[in-house]
């Protein structure tokens, strides 16, 4: 006990008496010092007393598929921030294949009585996976918030960027270039932001006064070995401009190319989703379309904080328009240079 009280306080920044208090329910110390050092109690591991177990903690869960995509850090550093000016402590899960599922970090984090929970790219993304663990969190009423597109009928307050939107951007940008012949390199099938993309897409086609003829389609697991398996099938159907997904198949998309001899852009351009941090840092640097990540994980925070205060919040997805940032990977279509 006493050295639970030494360890408590000294993360905490507080007296043991102060620590000893608290977890005695004792009065004398402010809402704020209760909340922090119950806070450190969570996060240093230690049981709480009984008599407060009852109480959610000052934890966040951010539940994240992976940490390989640049994308998915530079979500949570934004949100992790921002709860931290709030006052809660965030509690970074990420999943590894063969490892901890995203149903048994909902689990985690409901032992923990985590005050609420943001998710980056889970499974609820997915038409064809698990989605009983999001039911769950929403019968127990945990304030949750999902970012980018989930299936129907999920129930909780979401914010996306605007996937119509962002294959607009990409499609007019190449065709302004010269280019008829597009490929699209999206995730796999069930993927909800795939379906947006691939439904703008043919939208966004029929505008720029191109045929079905004239569009490739490939589906790839969202990783650059993923994208370079799927850029290489369409680039052995003459595609001279390629819209992706996210920054890793476009870079898979880029390995493709300088496989069968291709310059980027002079004989293919590519266009990537996200803007990653270092994609400026790529050979060449990478054309893509930005997620204003900033604005979406404060958006998140916000529409979670205000759940955990009891204010009525809209469950209504909230789009957030992303911007075309144009750099070394797209240029004119041959054609336009020969002819």
């Amino acid at each position: 006990m006493t050295r639970r009280l030494a360890e408590v306080a000294r993360k905490v920044g507080v007296s043991e008496a102060t620590v000893s208090r608290v977890l005695n329910g004792k009065p004398g110390v402010s809402d704020r010092t209760r909340a922090t050092v119950l806070t450190a109690l969570d996060v240093l591991g230690y049981e709480r007393p009984t008599q407060l177990r009852g109480e959610r903690s000052r934890l966040v869960g951010l539940v994240l598929p992976e940490l390989q995509n640049p994308i998915f850090p530079a979500f949570a550093e934004v949100v992790g921030g921002a709860l931290a000016q709030q006052g809660f402590t965030p509690v970074l899960c990420t999943q590894t294949a063969g490892g901890v599922s995203e149903s048994d970090y909902v689990e985690l984090l409901l032992q923990q009585q985590v005050s609420g929970v943001v998710f980056f790219g889970g499974l609820y993304a997915q038409a064809e996976s698990p989605h009983d663990h999001y039911r769950r969190l929403f019968r127990r009423g945990l304030p949750t918030v999902l970012t980018n597109a989930a299936i129907p009928d999920i129930g909780f307050p979401q914010v996306s960027c605007d996937d119509a939107v962002a294959v607009e951007q990409a499609v007019s940008h190449l065709v302004s270039l010269g280019h008829r012949r597009l490929g699209l390199l999206l995730g796999p099938p069930d993927h909800m932001p795939t379906r947006r993309k691939l439904a703008a897409a043919r939208d966004a086609s029929v505008r720029a006064g191109l045929g079905p003829a004239e569009w490739e389609v490939e589906h790839a697991l969202f990783s650059v070995e993923g994208g370079q398996a799927a850029a290489t099938r369409l680039l052995a159907r003459g595609v001279t401009g390629v819209i992706c997904a996210s920054d890793p198949l476009a870079l898979g998309a880029v390995r493709a190319a300088r496989r069968r001899g291709l310059v980027v852009p002079a004989d293919v351009s590519i266009v990537g989703f996200d803007d990653s941090p270092f994609m400026t840092c790529t050979d060449p640097p990478l054309t893509t379309i930005r997620q204003p990540i900033e604005a979406m994980g404060r958006a998140a925070v916000e529409l979670l904080v205000g759940e955990l205060a009891g204010v009525r919040v809209t469950h209504d997805e909230l789009l957030f328009e992303p911007e075309l940032v144009v750099r070394g990977s797209t240029g004119p279509a041959p054609r336009a240079r020969v002819g």
